[in-house]
């Protein structure tokens, strides 16, 4: 992928150094809000066999422990002045400028596909730990938007994670991960978060709240494909073999392939963010069309 020429990004934080885990934030227990190491081990093992987002399972522990209120962090304005300088390292630069790409391309046709202004994201890069508008973001979360604070949250070793653990490697690869996240952003600038929390609200059951889930992470997936689709039609910045990168991606890290690598079967009901095949194909989809329109999920045939 040609990402050199890329724009960089003015809305990224860069938390990194700051050290992990909360740490000097006054969290009682080290962790998550108010949950001690060993209930975020066990949060995030359940997480793991369940395939539910972490994050989730952490805001309900929290809520069982009396940790459930929402803490503000308290930054000193030199700690956030030293956030704000422009990355200097290779994985940040690289970051930057991926999220910047993003925004040059969702302010284009996000207006002219939908008729709705785009407004950036910010992308917190941190290590270990860090506090999120959404509770405690940890590293073994992986990346993740938080709708509250409008903020993307993405611990740079994931990147290296991917390759050590699911043998996932090239810079598209990790450019579709953050593409995938800023399409969480896409959806909640056209409303569409908050409609289905509201429908996860009242539904009937788990199962039903799971499939709400799936096709959200769906619709992000496909909405990574329409930026990489507009991108290369204006940059020309794909090289042969990038796409391959992506999908390979979307494989490695699909619910059915999580749950066999984690307890030797997959269990459809619980999945959240689709299968392998699931999440291939609706990359594709955005890909091939390159039009927000298509990636409508909640009302396809099929997921």
């Amino acid at each position: 992928m040609r990402w050199d020429d890329f724009r960089a990004s003015d809305n990224v934080e860069d938390r990194r150094g700051e050290g992990g885990g909360g740490g000097g934030f006054g969290f009682p227990g080290g962790g998550a809000g108010g949950l001690g190491i060993g209930a975020i081990v066990i949060v995030l093992l359940i997480s793991w066999v369940t395939g539910i987002n972490p994050a989730i399972l952490m805001g309900g522990a929290e809520q069982i422990t009396g940790g459930g209120r929402q803490r503000e962090e308290r930054v000193d304005p030199e700690t956030q002045a030293k956030r704000r300088q422009a990355p200097t390292d290779q994985t940040g630069q690289f970051a930057a400028k991926i999220l910047g790409n993003t925004e040059d391309v969702w302010k284009e046709i996000l207006p002219n596909q939908t008729g709705r202004q785009y407004t950036p994201t910010t992308m917190v890069l941190y290590q270990g730990g860090t506090r999120s508008g959404c509770g405690q973001a940890q590293a073994a979360m992986g990346p993740f938007y938080c709708p509250l604070d409008k903020k993307v949250y993405l611990d740079t070793s994931f990147f290296k994670e991917m390759q050590q653990k699911f043998g996932v490697k090239g810079d598209f690869a990790y450019a579709y991960v953050i593409a995938h996240e800023v399409g969480h952003h896409v959806q909640d600038v056209l409303g569409i978060l908050g409609k289905v929390d509201s429908r996860k609200q009242s539904a009937g059951s788990e199962r039903e709240a799971n499939q709400l889930s799936v096709r959200v992470e769906l619709m992000a997936d496909c909405l990574a494909g329409v930026w990489a689709k507009n991108s290369n039609d204006r940059w020309n910045s794909l090289d042969q073999g990038d796409i391959q990168e992506a999908l390979n991606a979307a494989s490695a890290i699909g619910d059915d392939k999580l749950q066999e690598k984690a307890q030797g079967y997959a269990v459809p009901d619980s999945f959240t963010h689709g299968s392998s095949e699931q999440r291939m194909r609706w990359f594709m989809t955005g890909y091939k069309s390159g039009q927000t329109k298509s990636c409508d999920t909640f009302r396809a045939a099929r997921n």
